[in-house]
């Protein structure tokens, strides 16, 4: 399997493809995230890529593996990231 594309090589490449500095490149990736974090609470979408969305997950009964006791999981909110169906058919292939 193919080493994953590190935060580095993403900016070499933007950097390359826009005729723009590595630095440059690294800063939008950097801006990107903070912008990303900070509008997640009401849902951040990057076309063509996906959405960030804050979901409530409810309670819910697990088990402890060491055990095999019973718990109690309590409810809470997480993030998710929805793919966007124009990069699952670009990844997957159309059906």
């Amino acid at each position: 399997m193919a080493k994953p594309m590190t935060k580095a090589k993403v900016a070499d490449y933007l950097a390359g493809k826009l005729d723009v500095s590595k630095k440059q490149a690294n800063t939008f990736l950097e801006e990107l995230a903070r912008l990303s974090y900070r509008e997640a609470k009401n849902s951040f979408t990057i076309p063509g890529v996906g959405k960030l969305v804050l979901v409530n997950r409810k309670a819910r009964m697990g088990r402890n593996p060491q055990t095999g006791e019973p718990i109690r999981i309590p409810a809470k909110r997480v993030v998710r990231f929805r793919v966007a169906k124009a990069a699952k058919d670009a990844i997957l292939g159309g059906r």
